[in-house]
């Protein structure tokens, strides 16, 4: 006989629906009917319940979050209240991401590190928002509103306050399937391509001695997506030994065959870098740059100093040892 998963009923959220979702993908749950209601008799029927009920307790599979005193986390890393979303994931995460990309045979390790990027890269948001929680402290005023966000989305899907509700399960099937794809694509990019540019990453990491003394020039022979990744593997490198030098710059073919080096910027998603390329260099290009650098192939190095290029591998090298001595 099927399982059953129990939601409320009325209004829906994105926290339930992903939820539910994300139950359908293990074996115990694929073909579960979904039962929406707030009548206690009927939820004490279903296998399992999400985000009504009022009791959180895994053993029981009853995982509800708006009770009074709860203050469930993914981990003691994190700050933001989980919802029905999270505690789903917190306990049946590995499962359902092995389940989504079965082709990748992912090692333990490969599931634990995409266990947390999931979290924080999809999931928390979606708990933040039900739970009311605010990215930025309450005296700061938006400089817009957005509402195109996935919590948002769902959102719409509910019937407006002056039209009929027509079939609310139907509805709430298309906010499962509107979630659920995005949150299956999103795992399975991590898995299959962010996870392969972290390997890219920490093996350039870890040769970044053998490109120069100093440690601080890492370099790719393979172009990857790499800002988030170098953070964080340096991070970890700093919890264990907090003398490690930084990262300046890092080098990685382009498109064309030709040679980047690109400055670190200070954190993800800053436009200023640790260490730009020399000013001496900037907004100069070609043969004028090889002369001012005394390093041959020099293509330009933009006017802000974030990025530069070079022919050849050994003068992209030979441009960003220099660039360590200059300002």
């Amino acid at each position: 006989m099927p399982k059953v998963i129990g939601t409320h009923s009325g209004t829906f959220h994105c926290d339930e629906a992903l939820a539910c979702y994300m139950l359908r993908q293990l074996n115990e749950y694929s073909d579960a009917k979904i039962v929406r209601s707030r009548d206690p008799a009927v939820l004490e029927t279903c296998d399992i319940v999400v985000d009504v009920g009022g009791v959180y307790d895994h053993e029981a599979k009853r995982y509800d979050h708006h009770q009074r005193g709860f203050e469930e986390q993914f981990s003691g890393n994190y700050k933001t209240k989980l919802s029905s979303a999270g505690l789903i994931y917190k306990h049946y995460g590995k499962e359902v991401i092995r389940s989504i990309v079965k082709e990748a045979e992912l090692s333990d390790g490969a599931v634990e590190q995409l266990f947390v990027k999931i979290y924080e890269a999809f999931i928390e948001g979606v708990d933040g928002i039900d739970n009311g929680v605010s990215q930025y402290p309450g005296d700061l005023e938006p400089a817009y509103r957005e509402n195109t966000n996935l919590s948002a989305r769902v959102a719409h899907l509910n019937p407006w306050w002056n039209r009929p509700e027509g079939d609310m399960d139907e509805r709430f099937a298309q906010a499962m399937q509107l979630t659920g794809s995005e949150f299956a694509e999103r795992v399975q990019y991590y898995a299959l391509a962010w996870l392969p540019g972290r390997n890219i990453v920490e093996e350039g990491y870890n040769g970044r001695f053998d490109i120069d003394k100093s440690g601080q020039i890492v370099l790719f022979d393979t172009f990857c997506p790499w800002k988030d990744h170098i953070t964080t593997i340096e991070d970890e490198n700093l919890q264990k030994n907090p003398e490690v030098a930084k990262i300046l710059y890092v080098l990685y073919p382009d498109t064309s065959g030709n040679w980047r080096v690109q400055a670190v910027p200070e954190k993800p998603g800053s436009f200023v870098s640790r260490h730009p390329l020399p000013e001496a260099w900037r907004g100069i290009r070609d043969d004028a740059l090889s002369e001012r650098s005394g390093i041959e192939g020099c293509i330009f190095v933009h006017q802000s100093g974030f990025i530069g290029g070079n022919k050849t591998r050994d003068g992209a090298v030979a441009l960003a040892r220099k660039a360590l001595t200059m300002d």
